[in-house]
């Protein structure tokens, strides 16, 4: 049985009687030899994570929307998925609106949210996601293990809101900790670990966001890529986080992992900022890396 969530419209306060929910999405994913696009081989769905179909891009990419019909996540809610991208294989996943974390009960679990995904040989694996809002009081953990195969890229970004802007709940959540590990042909390339706890660590301190209220991380790796070709990639994805860089309004930076990858950073005062920026550098990055244009997933309800 699925149970109904509050629409964030509704002013009820969020001390709900649901029972948390344990859920799991698996996706196995294939290129198809004869015709050379990637489709959706085999899937495994425990609700509310839904997928209903794979949509075939003009490149021969599977464009899949990871729908959770539960409207978003309550205290206790345990969320896990895993994707495979066999060999070769193009995959893009995007969700169909934002991650609502809703307030938990006082003896309520955090909301926790495991992603694993597993690229293979020459497959290439974009995770464009809408926003995370956490809600007021919401505590939110999320484990994300991303392994690469020799030619395997990865185009990966998350973006975080202060909350509910709308109604005047700015950096209100009680903690936000996401894990993150990328590895690279058995190399652990990339391992982050952050934990925001605003009533403790106010986010507003110049140390942190400062005037900021918007976060974005973007990760873009290809196992295999000689130095001097991510070198030449960061000159150029520096140029274009400089061109989308207004003091006060947006900040971006960009940084070179251990081997095999870049990371971006953006900052941002509003949320209309911040996904112009990272198209500009997934366009950019897409075309050094692939000599192919980035598609943007089209948005399903």
């Amino acid at each position: 049985m699925i149970v109904a969530r509050p629409a964030e419209q509704e002013v009820v306060p969020v001390t709900l009687l649901a029972s948390p929910v344990e859920a799991s999405l698996s996706l196995d994913f294939a290129r198809d030899a004869r015709s050379g696009r990637t489709v959706l081989a085999a899937s495994a769905q425990q609700p509310p994570l839904r997928v209903v179909r794979a949509f075939t891009l003009p490149d021969g990419a599977a464009l899949v929307h990871l729908h959770n019909v539960s409207g978003g996540l309550l205290g206790g809610d345990r969320l896990s998925l895993s994707v495979n991208a066999g060999a070769g294989a193009n995959v893009q996943l995007t969700t169909t609106g934002a991650t609502r974390i809703y307030r938990p009960r006082a003896d309520a679990a955090e909301t926790t949210q495991s992603n694993e995904i597993r690229i293979a040989r020459n497959a290439l694996v974009e995770y464009l996601p809408d926003a995370i809002i956490p809600f007021a009081g919401a505590r939110f953990l999320q484990r994300t293990s991303v392994t690469l195969e020799p030619g395997a890229g990865l185009f990966w970004w998350e973006i975080l809101a202060p909350g509910r802007e709308a109604r005047e709940e700015v950096f209100e959540y009680e903690r936000v900790e996401m894990k993150t590990e990328i590895a690279a042909d058995g190399r652990l390339i990339a391992a982050e670990h952050i934990r925001l706890e605003p009533r403790i660590r106010s986010l507003t301190s110049p140390a942190r966001l400062g005037a900021y209220r918007y976060w974005a991380t973007f990760y873009i790796c290809r196992a295999g890529l000689a130095a001097g070709e991510w070198l030449a990639a960061e000159g150029a994805l520096r140029e274009v986080a400089r061109e989308w860089t207004r003091p006060g309004e947006t900040l971006w930076g960009i940084s070179t992992l251990a081997s095999d990858g870049l990371i971006a950073r953006g900052l941002a005062l509003h949320g209309r900022d911040v996904l112009p920026g990272l198209h500009a550098l997934w366009r950019t990055a897409k075309l050094l890396l692939y000599d192919r244009e980035a598609i943007p997933p089209r948005k399903v309800n």
